[in-house]
């Protein structure tokens, strides 16, 4: 009862917030060309920038998906920089944010950008000729820009002034929407029904071992009535077919942070740990797989290493001398930025690339037919 009475003023500006733009009173912005948006109702942890690299290797990968001009554009959340900024693989997690780096990184043909405006950001993805003369970018380092034929959005599903034509929400395996609460009680973020009105649900992190009895609980919680394994999709209380799938997540061989990386430190036995993430467990579970994890730091999510950090990692690789110092790969693009690592500390320092894929084929085949039927 004290949980609902702390909660409800924060429960009833949200339930005030989405009638208005229900009923039509506050207005919404759809983007030119056919869009994607990729978030949560949660506080962090469902892994939306690996869902949104699996998003584009599954578009780049198909034969009638890949032509198109994709952009994708974030926030870019604790960068320094203003307005819209196309992101540059040479740029730093400090002009754009760490996320849309990796995401540049990793898909350099791609056109990554950012803008706290997801309206003005999607304009001047569809009419990037407004890019030489706009004063809100004129601060752009790039605006040789081709024009988008589709804009996935990062992390957009609770800005109700943008509507995407697809929207993609993830609930964390480990944390059910339907069990928690809004913050600071729980990590909910946004209203657990408004999940309803998603076209795409994606339950991750879940195990690969997941079986179907599961599936069909999980869709049941979900007020997903027959849902059908093969299709992924059920049915709602008004009789509207949604589709339900299942991720997992897979490590893959850790690369160097930096160039000075010495690849024999990955036989060490000994392994020194630093995040700054909402959630680490899992990074954690496949690491001791294969290391002893003697020292385990973690730092606030999207954390900017200052140098008082640099020197407790040091710390403990001093007093554990052979110990491979591991990270993740959201984490590697901010310690990049970092000023002062000593030598020492970049010959050791390695991150664990992660990959988000389906469970099986069936459920990949089913999930690209899917947004074949959307976008084409």
């Amino acid at each position: 009862m004290t949980d609902k009475i702390l909660l409800f003023p924060y429960w009833l500006v949200l339930k005030i917030r989405h009638l208005l733009y229900d009923c039509g009173i506050r207005k919404t912005y759809t983007p030119d060309v056919p869009s994607i948006c990729v978030g949560n109702v949660t506080v962090g942890g469902t892994g939306k920038t690996p869902h949104t690299e699996m998003l584009l290797r599954t578009i780049l990968n198909d034969d009638e998906l890949r032509d198109m001009n994709i952009a994708v554009l974030s926030r870019g959340y604790k960068r320094k920089t203003r307005g819209f900024q196309q992101v540059i693989s040479s740029g730093t997690a400090t002009d754009y944010g760490d996320e849309p780096l990796q995401i540049k990184k990793k898909f350099p043909d791609v056109t990554v950008a950012v803008d706290k405006s997801r309206k003005e950001g999607c304009e001047f993805l569809t009419h990037p000729e407004k890019l030489k003369t706009s004063k809100k970018a004129r601060k752009c380092r790039d605006k040789e820009m081709a024009k988008a034929d589709l804009i996935i959005l990062d992390d957009a599903f609770q800005h109700r002034a943008i509507k995407a034509g697809v929207s993609i929400v993830l609930i964390d395996c480990g944390r059910p929407v339907f069990n928690d609460h809004l913050i600071p009680v729980g990590r909910l973020r946004d209203l657990p029904e408004r999940v309803d009105a998603a076209d795409i649900i994606i339950v991750t992190k879940c195990p690969k071992d997941m079986n179907g009895w599961q599936k069909g609980t999980w869709a049941e919680a979900l007020g997903l009535g027959n849902y059908d394994a093969a299709s992924c999709s059920g049915t709602d209380a008004d009789g509207k077919t949604r589709h339900l799938f299942f991720t997992t997540i897979s490590y893959c061989t850790p690369e160097a942070v930096f160039p000075e990386g010495d690849y024999r430190y990955l036989y060490a036995k000994r392994l020194i740990l630093f995040s700054g993430i909402a959630n680490d467990s899992p990074l954690v579970s496949y690491l001791r797989d294969t290391y002893k994890i003697v020292s385990h730091f973690n730092f606030p999510d999207h954390h900017k290493f200052t140098r008082s950090d640099i020197r407790t990692i040091r710390n403990a690789a001093e007093e554990f001398p052979t110990s491979v110092i591991m990270t993740t790969e959201k984490d590697s693009q901010r310690m990049r930025d970092a000023k002062n690592v000593p030598d020492i500390l970049k010959q050791r320092m390695f991150y664990a690339p992660i990959k988000t894929e389906f469970l099986c084929s069936r459920d990949h085949a089913a999930f690209t037919a899917l947004l074949k039927e959307k976008l084409l």
